[in-house]
C-alpha cells in the first residue's frame, strides 16, 4: 500500500530517525507515528513545534507535510483513504459551529422586543438550559472519562446557537450569551483535557466575546483564564502571562464577593513558576490563598469552581516547576491526604514522581508513576498522559535500573487520546 504521507516518512528518514525514535523524542507511542504517516490522525497543535525542530523544517514545512495526503491506488475498498474519521469530523463539526455562534454573540441587539424567541418558546426554558449545564458541569467533574459528556454538550450548543438566531429581546440574549459564555467554558475544558490544544483554545475565544457581550466580568475573566492554560501547557509561559493580566484587570471589575481574582492569582503562579520565578510565583499563591477568608457563596460549581481546596497540590505542582523538592514534597502530601478526584490524584502521583526525579530516588519515581498510569488507563486524560510523557523526558538523568526501563515502555505505550 503507498504511503499516504510519504514526503512526511521521507523526510523523517532523511533526518536519520526512525518511526520508533521520532516517537521517542516527541514522547508519543510509536504506533502514533505510523498513523501520522499514513494520514489516520495529524498531531496536535502543541506536538508541532518540537516536531518541525527534529524534522528540520518550519511549521509551514511541516504543515504542506501534512497537508499532502495520497490517495491509496490499491483497488482494495478496504485500504482506501477513509474521509468519516469520527475524531476529525467531530472536530469539523465544532469548528463550523464555533464560527456560526461566534458571529450570532457579536452581532447587536435588534429593536423589535415583540418578536418571539425562536426554540425557547418562554423564559422557563432559559431557566432549563441554565439547569442542563449545571448539570453538565457536575456530570464532567465526577466521570472519569470526560469525553462521555461531548454528545449532550454538543446537542445543547446546537440548541444555543440556533435559539440565539431569533430572539430579539435583550434580556433573553443577555442570558443565552451567558449561557453560551458557560457551555463553550465547558467544551473547552473538554478538549484540553484530550490535549486538542488549538480546539480549547478556540471555545475559550468563543466564550470569552460571550461573556463579554453578556456583560459578565466574571465569566469573561474565567474564559481567559482557561485559555492561559492553553499556553501554558503547550510551554508558552510568556503568552500566558499576557492573558493572565487582561483576566486579572476583567476580574477587578467583578463581584468582590466571588473568588474570581483569587482563581486568577494561583493560575498566575503557575506561569511564575514556569518562568522560574519564585518570589512572584510565592506572592501569587498567597493572594490565591486569600480565597479563604471570603464568606457566603464564592463559586457556582461550574465555570467557577476555584475554593482554595485545590491550593495545597497547585502550590506543590509550582514547586516542582522551580526545582524546589524541599518545599514541594509537604504540600502535595498534604494534598494526596485530601480525597481527590481520579485526575487530580494521578496529576499530584505524577508530580511526586517527579520530585523523585529531581532527588535520584528510583523507588520514588516508580511508586508514584506506576499509581499514576493506573489512573491515566482509567481516566483516559490526556492532561495526565501528557504530565507522565514530561516525566519520561526526565529519566535519561536516574541510575540504570530494569524498573525505570519498564516504566518508560509503559508510558511510551499510552494511546495517543491518553
Amino acid at each position: 500500500m503507498t504511503a499516504k504521507r510519504r514526503g512526511l516518512a521521507e523526510q523523517r528518514a532523511a533526518r536519520g530517525y526512525s518511526q520508533e525514535e521520532l516517537a521517542d523524542l516527541l514522547g508519543v507511542a510509536t504506533s502514533t507515528v505510523v498513523r501520522w504517516e499514513g494520514g489516520h490522525s495529524s498531531p496536535r497543535p502543541y506536538q508541532r513545534p518540537k516536531m518541525a525542530e527534529l524534522l528540520g523544517v518550519t511549521l509551514a514545512g511541516l504543515d504542506k507535510l501534512l497537508d499532502s495526503v495520497m490517495t491509496v491506488t490499491s483497488g482494495d475498498a478496504s485500504n482506501r483513504l477513509s474521509l468519516t474519521d469520527p475524531d476529525a469530523m467531530k472536530r469539523r463539526d465544532l469548528l463550523g459551529l464555533l464560527g456560526a455562534t461566534s458571529a450570532l454573540v457579536a452581532l447587536p441587539d435588534l429593536p423589535d422586543p415583540l418578536a418571539a424567541p425562536v426554540g425557547l418558546g418562554s423564559a422557563s426554558a432559559l431557566e432549563t438550559g441554565e439547569e442542563m449545564i449545571g448539570h453538565l458541569w457536575q456530570v464532567y467533574g465526577l466521570a472519569d472519562d470526560k469525553s462521555t459528556v461531548y454528545p449532550v454538550m454538543r446537542h445543547q450548543l446546537g440548541l444555543l446557537t440556533q435559539s440565539l438566531e431569533g430572539v430579539r429581546s435583550a434580556s433573553d440574549r443577555r442570558r443565552l450569551r451567558m449561557q453560551i459564555g458557560n457551555l463553550y467554558q465547558l467544551a473547552g475544558e473538554l478538549f484540553f483535557d484530550t490535549r486538542d490544544d488549538g480546539l480549547a483554545a478556540h471555545c475559550y475565544t468563543v466564550a470569552a466575546l460571550a461573556a463579554k457581550e453578556a456583560g459578565s466580568y466574571d465569566l469573561w475573566a474565567c474564559a481567559m483564564t482557561r485559555h492561559a492554560y492553553v499556553e501554558l501547557y503547550a510551554e508558552r509561559a510568556a503568552s500566558a502571562g499576557s492573558l493572565l493580566s487582561v483576566a486579572s484587570l476583567i476580574a477587578q471589575r467583578g463581584n468582590s464577593a466571588l473568588c474570581t481574582r483569587h482563581w486568577v492569582a494561583a493560575v498566575q503562579a503557575e506561569m511564575y513558576a514556569a518562568m522560574g520565578d519564585l518570589d512572584a510565583c510565592s506572592r501569587a499563591l498567597d493572594t490565591a490563598e486569600e480565597v479563604h477568608g471570603l464568606s457566603g457563596q464564592i463559586h457556582n460549581g461550574g465555570w467557577l469552581r476555584f475554593d482554595g481546596s485545590r491550593l495545597a497540590e497547585e502550590r506543590g505542582a509550582c514547586y516542582v516547576t522551580l526545582g524546589r523538592p524541599d518545599l514541594a514534597e509537604k504540600a502535595l502530601t498534604s494534598a494526596l491526604a485530601q480525597e481527590l478526584s481520579p485526575r487530580r490524584r494521578a496529576a499530584v502521583l505524577v508530580d511526586l514522581a517527579s520530585l523523585g526525579v529531581q532527588q535520584g530516588d528510583v523507588d520514588q519515581v516508580v511508586h508514584f508513576a506506576d499509581q499514576a498510569l493506573a489512573l491515566a488507563g482509567q481516566t483516559r486524560s490526556g492532561y495526565v498522559g501528557a504530565k507522565l510523557r514530561g516525566l519520561r523526558s526526565h529519566f535519561a538523568g536516574l541510575p540504570a535500573d530494569v524498573r525505570v526501563s519498564e516504566l518508560h515502555e509503559r508510558i511510551a505505550a499510552l494511546p495517543s487520546a491518553v
